[in-house]
C-alpha cells in the first residue's frame, strides 16, 4: 500500500517580495517509486523557483521558518536564518531529484500569473542511495522535513544583509518565499 505525505505551503517574506506564494505538495511512495507533485500559486512571475526539502541529518524534526527567524532584523528571512529551525537543504525538486545536485538551472519556472506545477516520478532506491551518501541514512523521514520554495526577480532590491549565496547563485535565487511542514497523510 502506498505511503502518502502532504504539505500545505504558506508564504514567507510576502510583505517584502510583494506577493504571497502558496500551494501544496504531495509525496506518494509506492513500491520502488516516489511521485512528487507541487502546485504553486502567486509566486514571482516568470522566475525559476528552487524547491527542496530541508531537514536535520540526525532526524530531529524540522519546523517551518517564520518572521521570528529574521535574526538580523532586516525584514527578510534569508536561507541561513532558516537553518536553526529547518536544517539544511537535502533533496532538490528539479529535473533529477535523485542526483541531489542542488545548485542548477533545472527547476520550475512560474508563468506570467505566478503559477507552476511540478510533477516527477523518482526511482526511490536511486534517491535513497544518494541520500545515504550525503546524510548517512537512506531513510528520507519525510514527516520530519519541511519544503521550501525559493526565488525572487533579480530586479527586487535586497539589502546587503540578505545572505544565502550558493556557488554562483545569489540571494535572489535562494531567498525563501514559501514553506510547508511535510506530514504523513
Amino acid at each position: 500500500m502506498a505511503e502518502k505525505y502532504t504539505a500545505e505551503i504558506v508564504p514567507l517574506n510576502a510583505v517584502k517580495i510583494g506577493t504571497a506564494p502558496h500551494g501544496a505538495a504531495t509525496f506518494t511512495i509506492d513500491g520502488a517509486q516516489m511521485k512528487i507533485h507541487i502546485d504553486m500559486f502567486d509566486t514571482p512571475a516568470n522566475v525559476q523557483h528552487w524547491e527542496h526539502f530541508h531537514g536535520f541529518p540526525d532526524g530531529k524534526p524540522a519546523e517551518i521558518a517564520t518572521a521570528a527567524q529574521d535574526a538580523n532584523g532586516d525584514g527578510f528571512v534569508d536561507l541561513p536564518e532558516t537553518e536553526p529551525v529547518s536544517g539544511t537543504t537535502m533533496v532538490p525538486f528539479d529535473a533529477e531529484p535523485a542526483k541531489m545536485h542542488v545548485p542548477n538551472d533545472s527547476y520550475p519556472v512560474a508563468d506570467a500569473e505566478g503559477h507552476y506545477a511540478y510533477d516527477k516520478l523518482v526511482d526511490l532506491k536511486e534517491l535513497q542511495t544518494a541520500f545515504k551518501a550525503a546524510f548517512g541514512s537512506d531513510d528520507l523521514q519525510l514527516d520530519k522535513r519541511v519544503i521550501y520554495i525559493h526565488g525572487v526577480p533579480d530586479t527586487l532590491k535586497l539589502p546587503a544583509t540578505v545572505q544565502g549565496t550558493v556557488m554562483n547563485y545569489d540571494a535572489h535565487v535562494t531567498l525563501p518565499i514559501a514553506v510547508g511542514k511535510i506530514i504523513k497523510a
